[in-house]
């Protein structure tokens, strides 16, 4: 298995961020298998969806919906209603796997693997791209 770690930088505000570009450069070449996707923190996932047709804020207000930022929350440290960032992984999963054919993620023509960050605490994330030929 092969694997490298990106560093993302998503700033002090929710963010989702695009991975394709860097999923697509990390399978080129490596012929047929499986790319695993995971982002090992407590309070993001990774999703699969069509970006740039306002799935991003659709996506923000359904999760803000079933997880709203406020005081309710037990786990209390952090900025206000971060307890429901660490809920996230439960909803939006911090890891996923797509076929690669030949070298290319077989994903569908307007699906993208983005990064789901809620929280606002912390500005960088690592996400681990593992290859496994097939």
């Amino acid at each position: 298995m092969e694997s490298r770690t990106l560093e993302v930088r998503t700033g002090h505000a929710p963010a989702i961020v695009d991975l394709t570009p860097e999923v697509v450069a990390f399978c080129h070449g490596r012929g047929d298998g499986l790319c695993h996707v995971f982002v090992p923190h407590a309070t993001a996932g990774l999703a699969i969806i069509e970006v740039g047709a306002g799935s991003e804020r659709d996506l923000w207000t359904a999760v803000d919906g079933l997880l709203p930022r406020d005081d309710r929350w037990v786990h209390r440290h952090g900025s206000l209603g971060h307890g429901a960032d660490h809920l996230l992984p439960a909803f939006v999963a911090p890891s996923l796997s797509v076929p690669v054919d030949d070298g290319v993620p077989a994903l569908g023509t307007w699906q993208s693997i983005v990064l789901v960050d809620p929280n606002r605490d912390n500005p960088v994330r690592r996400v681990r791209l593992s290859f496994l030929a097939g």
